[in-house]
Protein backbone atom coordinates (compact mmCIF):
# COMPACT_ATOMS: atom_id res chain seq x y z
CA UNK A 1 0.00 0.00 0.00
CA UNK A 2 1.19 3.27 -0.70
CA UNK A 3 0.27 6.48 1.01
CA UNK A 4 0.84 10.16 1.19
CA UNK A 5 0.16 11.46 5.10
CA UNK A 6 -0.53 15.88 4.70
CA UNK A 7 1.89 16.32 1.90
CA UNK A 8 2.97 19.72 0.73
CA UNK A 9 5.03 20.87 -2.16
CA UNK A 10 6.54 24.38 -2.55
CA UNK A 11 8.85 25.17 -5.60
CA UNK A 12 10.64 28.74 -5.17
CA UNK A 13 7.89 30.94 -4.07
CA UNK A 14 4.56 28.96 -4.63
CA UNK A 15 3.45 26.14 -2.82
CA UNK A 16 1.95 23.77 -5.74
CA UNK A 17 -0.13 21.64 -3.34
CA UNK A 18 -0.84 21.27 0.75
CA UNK A 19 -2.31 18.70 2.74
CA UNK A 20 -2.19 16.02 0.13
CA UNK A 21 -3.56 12.48 1.14
CA UNK A 22 -3.88 9.59 -0.83
CA UNK A 23 -3.93 5.94 -0.28
CA UNK A 24 -3.41 3.83 -3.16
CA UNK A 25 -4.61 -0.29 -2.28
CA UNK A 26 -2.35 -2.93 -4.47
CA UNK A 27 -4.48 -3.52 -8.01
CA UNK A 28 -5.14 -0.12 -8.28
CA UNK A 29 -3.76 2.54 -10.71
CA UNK A 30 -3.97 6.35 -9.42
CA UNK A 31 -4.33 8.64 -12.13
CA UNK A 32 -3.09 12.27 -11.55
CA UNK A 33 -4.50 15.01 -14.01
CA UNK A 34 -4.69 18.73 -13.43
CA UNK A 35 -3.39 21.79 -15.73
CA UNK A 36 0.81 21.90 -16.40
CA UNK A 37 2.39 23.62 -13.59
CA UNK A 38 0.09 22.11 -10.73
CA UNK A 39 2.47 19.77 -9.21
CA UNK A 40 2.04 16.18 -10.75
CA UNK A 41 5.76 15.82 -11.76
CA UNK A 42 6.89 17.07 -9.01
CA UNK A 43 4.23 14.97 -7.18
CA UNK A 44 5.76 11.78 -9.02
CA UNK A 45 9.46 12.56 -8.10
CA UNK A 46 8.33 13.11 -4.30
CA UNK A 47 7.00 9.69 -4.42
CA UNK A 48 10.04 8.22 -6.33
CA UNK A 49 12.18 9.72 -3.46
CA UNK A 50 14.23 12.44 -5.97
CA UNK A 51 12.64 15.26 -4.56
CA UNK A 52 11.40 15.67 -0.83
CA UNK A 53 8.23 17.10 0.31
CA UNK A 54 8.44 20.48 2.38
CA UNK A 55 5.96 18.69 4.86
CA UNK A 56 4.38 15.48 5.39
CA UNK A 57 5.48 11.93 4.59
CA UNK A 58 4.92 8.81 1.89
CA UNK A 59 4.48 5.28 3.28
CA UNK A 60 4.97 2.27 1.60
CA UNK A 61 3.70 -0.63 3.54
CA UNK A 62 3.04 1.38 6.63
CA UNK A 63 6.66 3.05 6.99
CA UNK A 64 8.31 5.96 6.10
CA UNK A 65 10.08 5.76 2.60
CA UNK A 66 13.05 7.78 4.05
CA UNK A 67 13.66 5.22 7.24
CA UNK A 68 13.44 2.18 4.38
CA UNK A 69 14.46 4.26 1.35
CA UNK A 70 16.77 1.06 -0.31
CA UNK A 71 14.20 -1.24 -0.01
CA UNK A 72 11.29 1.05 -1.14
CA UNK A 73 13.23 2.38 -4.47
CA UNK A 74 14.21 -1.92 -5.15
CA UNK A 75 10.50 -1.88 -5.55
CA UNK A 76 9.86 0.66 -8.04
CA UNK A 77 10.13 1.13 -11.33
CA UNK A 78 9.79 4.92 -12.91
CA UNK A 79 9.93 6.21 -16.35
CA UNK A 80 9.77 9.98 -16.86
CA UNK A 81 8.09 12.19 -19.46
CA UNK A 82 11.39 12.50 -21.05
CA UNK A 83 12.72 9.16 -22.49
CA UNK A 84 16.26 8.14 -21.23
CA UNK A 85 17.51 6.93 -24.23
CA UNK A 86 20.97 7.68 -26.24
CA UNK A 87 20.24 8.83 -29.50
CA UNK A 88 23.70 6.93 -30.74
CA UNK A 89 22.67 2.99 -29.50
CA UNK A 90 19.94 1.11 -30.55
CA UNK A 91 16.67 -0.16 -29.00
CA UNK A 92 18.26 -3.43 -27.75
CA UNK A 93 21.22 -1.46 -26.60
CA UNK A 94 19.13 1.22 -24.78
CA UNK A 95 16.90 -1.49 -22.97
CA UNK A 96 19.59 -3.52 -22.04
CA UNK A 97 21.69 -0.26 -20.83
CA UNK A 98 18.82 1.25 -18.71
CA UNK A 99 17.47 -2.25 -17.06
CA UNK A 100 21.07 -2.79 -16.03
CA UNK A 101 21.20 0.70 -14.59
CA UNK A 102 18.48 -0.32 -11.92
CA UNK A 103 18.64 -3.82 -11.54
CA UNK A 104 16.03 -5.51 -13.60
CA UNK A 105 16.81 -8.58 -15.68
CA UNK A 106 17.32 -8.17 -18.96
CA UNK A 107 19.11 -11.28 -20.96
CA UNK A 108 18.67 -11.32 -24.73
CA UNK A 109 15.69 -13.34 -25.03
CA UNK A 110 13.96 -11.05 -22.48
CA UNK A 111 15.17 -7.75 -24.67
CA UNK A 112 13.77 -9.44 -27.52
CA UNK A 113 10.74 -10.40 -26.32
CA UNK A 114 10.67 -6.85 -24.38
CA UNK A 115 10.94 -4.86 -28.28
CA UNK A 116 8.73 -7.33 -29.67
CA UNK A 117 5.90 -6.58 -27.18
CA UNK A 118 5.96 -3.02 -28.41
CA UNK A 119 6.38 -3.11 -32.15
CA UNK A 120 9.56 -3.10 -32.09
CA UNK A 121 11.37 -6.30 -33.41
CA UNK A 122 12.44 -5.09 -36.67
CA UNK A 123 14.08 -1.68 -35.17
CA UNK A 124 16.02 -3.51 -32.25
CA UNK A 125 19.08 -3.96 -33.94
CA UNK A 126 19.21 -2.08 -37.00
CA UNK A 127 19.25 1.52 -36.30
CA UNK A 128 19.89 4.24 -33.69
CA UNK A 129 17.25 5.20 -31.51
CA UNK A 130 17.79 8.71 -33.29
CA UNK A 131 16.43 7.84 -36.47
CA UNK A 132 12.70 6.59 -35.17
CA UNK A 133 9.59 8.52 -34.18
CA UNK A 134 8.93 10.55 -31.48
CA UNK A 135 6.43 7.22 -30.95
CA UNK A 136 9.34 4.35 -31.28
CA UNK A 137 11.60 6.20 -28.93
CA UNK A 138 8.74 6.55 -26.12
CA UNK A 139 8.20 2.69 -27.03
CA UNK A 140 11.61 2.15 -26.28
CA UNK A 141 11.49 3.12 -22.84
CA UNK A 142 8.01 1.83 -22.19
CA UNK A 143 9.52 -1.78 -23.31
CA UNK A 144 11.33 -1.63 -19.52
CA UNK A 145 7.83 -2.41 -18.40
CA UNK A 146 7.77 -5.55 -19.99
CA UNK A 147 11.36 -6.51 -17.74
CA UNK A 148 9.74 -5.08 -14.40
CA UNK A 149 8.88 -7.42 -11.74
CA UNK A 150 8.60 -4.58 -9.40
CA UNK A 151 5.31 -3.62 -7.07
CA UNK A 152 5.14 -0.04 -8.05
CA UNK A 153 5.24 1.82 -11.37
CA UNK A 154 5.50 5.39 -11.34
CA UNK A 155 4.85 6.56 -15.05
CA UNK A 156 4.69 10.13 -16.14
CA UNK A 157 2.72 11.05 -19.28
CA UNK A 158 3.24 7.48 -20.51
CA UNK A 159 1.19 7.74 -23.49
CA UNK A 160 2.61 10.99 -25.10
CA UNK A 161 3.32 10.28 -28.96
CA UNK A 162 1.91 6.81 -29.02
CA UNK A 163 -0.50 5.67 -31.35
CA UNK A 164 -3.59 4.08 -30.24
CA UNK A 165 -2.08 0.65 -31.18
CA UNK A 166 0.96 1.21 -28.97
CA UNK A 167 -1.33 2.95 -26.18
CA UNK A 168 -3.50 -0.21 -26.28
CA UNK A 169 -0.32 -2.43 -25.69
CA UNK A 170 0.79 -0.30 -22.66
CA UNK A 171 -2.61 -0.23 -21.16
CA UNK A 172 -2.67 -3.89 -21.18
CA UNK A 173 0.61 -4.30 -19.62
CA UNK A 174 -0.51 -2.15 -16.58
CA UNK A 175 -3.68 -4.01 -16.41
CA UNK A 176 -2.00 -7.38 -16.04
CA UNK A 177 0.27 -5.87 -13.39
CA UNK A 178 -2.28 -4.62 -11.82
CA UNK A 179 -4.08 -8.16 -11.48
CA UNK A 180 -0.56 -9.27 -10.13
CA UNK A 181 -1.31 -7.08 -7.03
CA UNK A 182 0.95 -3.89 -8.08
CA UNK A 183 0.58 -0.43 -7.74
CA UNK A 184 0.82 2.46 -10.61
CA UNK A 185 0.74 5.90 -10.47
CA UNK A 186 0.65 7.55 -14.08
CA UNK A 187 0.68 11.33 -14.69
CA UNK A 188 -1.44 11.76 -17.72
CA UNK A 189 -3.74 13.93 -19.98
CA UNK A 190 -5.44 11.31 -21.65
CA UNK A 191 -7.93 8.66 -20.09
CA UNK A 192 -6.69 5.58 -18.55
CA UNK A 193 -8.91 2.87 -20.81
CA UNK A 194 -8.98 0.22 -17.60
CA UNK A 195 -12.23 -0.94 -15.69
CA UNK A 196 -13.16 2.32 -13.17
CA UNK A 197 -13.33 -0.09 -10.11
CA UNK A 198 -9.46 -0.06 -10.04
CA UNK A 199 -9.00 3.19 -11.72
CA UNK A 200 -8.63 6.23 -8.95
CA UNK A 201 -8.31 9.81 -9.96
CA UNK A 202 -6.66 12.39 -8.32
CA UNK A 203 -7.20 16.53 -9.72
CA UNK A 204 -4.16 18.87 -8.90
CA UNK A 205 -5.26 22.56 -8.77
CA UNK A 206 -2.14 23.84 -8.30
Amino acid sequence: MLQTVALSCRRGDRRLFSDLNITVQPGTLLAVVGENGSGKTSLLRMLTSLLSPEEGAILWQGQDIREQREQYCAQLTYIGHLNGIKDDLTAMENLSLSASLVGDHCDGPAAHAALEAVGLRRQAHQLPTKVLSQGQKRRVALARLWLSARTLWLLDEPFTSLDTAATGLVTEQLHAHLKRGGIAVVVTHQEVGLPSSIVQRLRMNG
